[in-house]
Protein backbone atom coordinates (compact mmCIF):
# COMPACT_ATOMS: atom_id res chain seq x y z
CA UNK A 1 0.00 0.00 0.00
CA UNK A 2 1.30 3.66 -0.81
CA UNK A 3 2.28 5.28 2.16
CA UNK A 4 -0.10 8.35 1.27
CA UNK A 5 -2.43 8.42 3.85
CA UNK A 6 -2.15 10.78 7.09
CA UNK A 7 -2.66 9.93 10.21
CA UNK A 8 -3.50 12.14 12.68
CA UNK A 9 -3.86 10.86 16.42
CA UNK A 10 -5.86 13.49 18.81
CA UNK A 11 -3.87 12.88 22.74
CA UNK A 12 -4.79 14.76 25.69
CA UNK A 13 -1.44 15.12 27.98
CA UNK A 14 -1.08 12.44 30.65
CA UNK A 15 -1.33 14.58 33.45
CA UNK A 16 -2.83 13.76 36.76
CA UNK A 17 -6.06 15.39 37.23
CA UNK A 18 -6.38 16.30 33.43
CA UNK A 19 -6.28 12.98 31.96
CA UNK A 20 -8.54 10.09 32.21
CA UNK A 21 -10.89 11.84 34.94
CA UNK A 22 -13.68 9.33 34.74
CA UNK A 23 -11.04 6.65 35.41
CA UNK A 24 -9.50 8.43 38.19
CA UNK A 25 -12.43 7.77 40.26
CA UNK A 26 -11.46 4.64 40.75
CA UNK A 27 -7.74 4.74 39.91
CA UNK A 28 -6.86 7.71 41.63
CA UNK A 29 -5.30 10.51 39.62
CA UNK A 30 -1.52 9.18 39.06
CA UNK A 31 -2.82 5.47 38.31
CA UNK A 32 -5.51 7.15 35.92
CA UNK A 33 -2.67 9.25 34.37
CA UNK A 34 -0.18 6.65 34.37
CA UNK A 35 -2.88 4.48 31.87
CA UNK A 36 -3.66 7.15 29.76
CA UNK A 37 0.02 7.04 28.89
CA UNK A 38 0.35 3.60 28.37
CA UNK A 39 -2.42 3.87 25.97
CA UNK A 40 -0.69 6.89 23.99
CA UNK A 41 2.26 4.43 23.77
CA UNK A 42 0.46 1.85 22.65
CA UNK A 43 -1.98 3.82 20.29
CA UNK A 44 1.86 5.39 18.72
CA UNK A 45 3.33 2.06 17.88
CA UNK A 46 0.22 0.19 16.67
CA UNK A 47 0.36 3.31 14.50
CA UNK A 48 4.30 3.43 13.63
CA UNK A 49 3.23 -0.70 12.62
CA UNK A 50 0.72 0.28 10.19
CA UNK A 51 3.12 2.30 7.81
CA UNK A 52 0.42 3.69 5.86
CA UNK A 53 1.56 7.50 6.29
CA UNK A 54 2.57 10.33 8.32
CA UNK A 55 1.51 10.66 11.52
CA UNK A 56 0.74 13.28 13.08
CA UNK A 57 0.87 13.80 16.68
CA UNK A 58 -2.20 16.21 17.55
CA UNK A 59 -2.03 17.42 21.15
CA UNK A 60 -4.35 18.92 23.98
CA UNK A 61 -3.39 21.53 25.82
CA UNK A 62 -0.16 21.65 23.36
CA UNK A 63 2.50 20.10 22.48
CA UNK A 64 5.18 20.71 25.58
CA UNK A 65 4.23 17.41 27.62
CA UNK A 66 7.85 15.47 27.60
CA UNK A 67 5.66 12.08 26.10
CA UNK A 68 4.79 14.53 23.28
CA UNK A 69 8.38 15.25 22.49
CA UNK A 70 9.83 12.20 22.77
CA UNK A 71 7.84 10.81 20.41
CA UNK A 72 9.01 12.56 18.02
CA UNK A 73 12.18 10.50 18.10
CA UNK A 74 10.75 7.05 19.06
CA UNK A 75 8.01 6.80 16.45
CA UNK A 76 9.04 10.03 14.15
CA UNK A 77 5.82 12.02 14.66
CA UNK A 78 5.30 15.52 13.76
CA UNK A 79 3.35 17.28 16.76
CA UNK A 80 0.36 20.09 16.35
CA UNK A 81 -1.89 21.18 18.70
CA UNK A 82 -5.22 20.62 18.66
CA UNK A 83 -6.41 24.64 19.58
CA UNK A 84 -10.00 25.40 20.39
CA UNK A 85 -13.18 24.83 19.13
CA UNK A 86 -15.79 21.69 20.19
CA UNK A 87 -14.11 18.20 19.23
CA UNK A 88 -15.44 18.63 15.77
CA UNK A 89 -13.97 22.02 14.83
CA UNK A 90 -11.04 20.33 15.99
CA UNK A 91 -10.95 17.23 14.12
CA UNK A 92 -12.47 18.96 10.95
CA UNK A 93 -9.33 21.22 10.78
CA UNK A 94 -6.95 18.64 11.41
CA UNK A 95 -8.29 16.43 9.00
CA UNK A 96 -8.47 19.27 6.45
CA UNK A 97 -5.23 20.36 6.88
CA UNK A 98 -3.94 17.01 6.04
CA UNK A 99 -5.84 16.62 3.27
CA UNK A 100 -4.20 19.92 1.52
CA UNK A 101 -1.32 17.27 1.47
CA UNK A 102 -2.17 13.68 1.20
CA UNK A 103 -5.27 12.22 -1.21
CA UNK A 104 -6.39 10.32 2.36
CA UNK A 105 -6.68 11.19 6.43
CA UNK A 106 -7.21 9.10 9.42
CA UNK A 107 -8.13 10.00 12.83
CA UNK A 108 -7.92 8.43 15.50
CA UNK A 109 -8.08 8.94 19.60
CA UNK A 110 -6.00 6.59 22.28
CA UNK A 111 -9.11 5.36 24.07
CA UNK A 112 -9.18 2.35 22.20
CA UNK A 113 -7.01 -0.02 21.84
CA UNK A 114 -8.10 -2.85 19.86
CA UNK A 115 -7.12 -0.48 17.05
CA UNK A 116 -4.58 -1.97 15.71
CA UNK A 117 -2.32 -2.04 13.00
CA UNK A 118 -4.45 -4.22 11.05
CA UNK A 119 -7.52 -1.99 11.45
CA UNK A 120 -5.88 1.18 10.41
CA UNK A 121 -4.57 -0.29 7.21
CA UNK A 122 -8.33 -1.78 5.94
CA UNK A 123 -9.41 2.02 6.83
CA UNK A 124 -6.77 3.42 4.54
CA UNK A 125 -7.48 0.87 1.99
CA UNK A 126 -11.41 1.64 2.15
CA UNK A 127 -10.27 5.40 1.81
CA UNK A 128 -9.73 4.32 -1.73
CA UNK A 129 -12.85 3.48 -2.89
CA UNK A 130 -15.39 5.68 -0.21
CA UNK A 131 -15.22 9.23 0.53
CA UNK A 132 -15.59 8.11 4.55
CA UNK A 133 -14.42 5.46 6.86
CA UNK A 134 -15.49 4.78 10.23
CA UNK A 135 -14.73 2.82 13.23
CA UNK A 136 -18.07 2.36 15.82
CA UNK A 137 -17.39 2.20 19.63
CA UNK A 138 -19.17 0.92 22.01
CA UNK A 139 -20.44 3.52 23.97
CA UNK A 140 -22.65 4.96 20.92
CA UNK A 141 -19.46 7.14 19.30
CA UNK A 142 -16.70 6.75 16.98
CA UNK A 143 -12.91 5.31 17.70
CA UNK A 144 -11.37 6.50 14.25
CA UNK A 145 -12.57 8.45 11.28
CA UNK A 146 -11.46 9.01 8.12
CA UNK A 147 -11.74 10.85 5.03
CA UNK A 148 -10.95 11.31 1.01
CA UNK A 149 -11.85 15.07 0.73
CA UNK A 150 -13.19 17.36 3.43
CA UNK A 151 -16.35 17.27 4.90
CA UNK A 152 -16.81 20.08 7.43
CA UNK A 153 -20.72 19.45 7.86
CA UNK A 154 -20.10 15.75 8.97
CA UNK A 155 -18.75 16.94 12.15
CA UNK A 156 -20.95 20.09 12.55
CA UNK A 157 -24.14 20.12 15.08
CA UNK A 158 -23.38 16.65 16.46
CA UNK A 159 -23.85 15.97 20.27
CA UNK A 160 -20.72 14.78 20.90
CA UNK A 161 -19.52 13.02 24.21
CA UNK A 162 -23.30 11.05 23.96
CA UNK A 163 -24.04 8.16 22.93
CA UNK A 164 -25.65 9.49 19.74
CA UNK A 165 -23.01 10.53 17.82
CA UNK A 166 -22.76 7.52 15.58
CA UNK A 167 -26.38 7.49 14.77
CA UNK A 168 -26.12 11.24 14.29
CA UNK A 169 -23.29 10.77 11.89
CA UNK A 170 -25.15 8.20 9.55
CA UNK A 171 -28.06 10.64 9.45
CA UNK A 172 -25.76 12.97 8.24
CA UNK A 173 -23.59 10.84 6.14
CA UNK A 174 -26.73 10.22 4.33
CA UNK A 175 -27.68 13.81 3.55
CA UNK A 176 -24.69 14.55 2.21
CA UNK A 177 -24.81 11.54 0.06
CA UNK A 178 -21.21 10.25 1.47
CA UNK A 179 -19.69 7.00 0.93
CA UNK A 180 -18.67 4.95 3.38
CA UNK A 181 -17.88 2.17 5.28
CA UNK A 182 -17.93 1.08 8.72
CA UNK A 183 -15.29 -0.70 10.30
CA UNK A 184 -15.79 -3.52 12.99
CA UNK A 185 -17.32 -1.80 16.68
CA UNK A 186 -14.34 -1.79 18.85
CA UNK A 187 -14.51 -0.29 22.72
CA UNK A 188 -13.15 3.30 24.28
CA UNK A 189 -11.89 3.02 27.70
CA UNK A 190 -13.18 5.95 29.32
CA UNK A 191 -15.42 4.97 32.00
CA UNK A 192 -14.69 2.56 35.05
CA UNK A 193 -16.06 -0.67 33.64
CA UNK A 194 -14.25 0.15 30.48
CA UNK A 195 -10.99 -1.39 32.02
CA UNK A 196 -12.21 -4.73 31.39
CA UNK A 197 -11.16 -3.96 27.77
CA UNK A 198 -7.40 -2.63 28.97
CA UNK A 199 -4.77 -5.39 29.55
CA UNK A 200 -4.73 -6.36 33.38
CA UNK A 201 -0.88 -5.25 33.39
CA UNK A 202 -1.79 -1.89 32.15
CA UNK A 203 -2.65 -0.77 35.34
CA UNK A 204 0.27 -1.86 37.44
Amino acid sequence: MKQDCALIIFAKAPLPGYAKTRLARVLGNAAAAQLASRMLDHTLACAAEAGIGPIELCCTPDTAHPQFQRAVGQFGVSLTAQGGGDLGERMHRALARSLERYPRAILIGTDAPELCAGMLHAAAHALSKQSSVFAPASDGGYALVGLSRPAPRLFDGIAWSTARVMSQTRERIARLAMSSLELATVHDVDEPEDLVHIPPEWLT
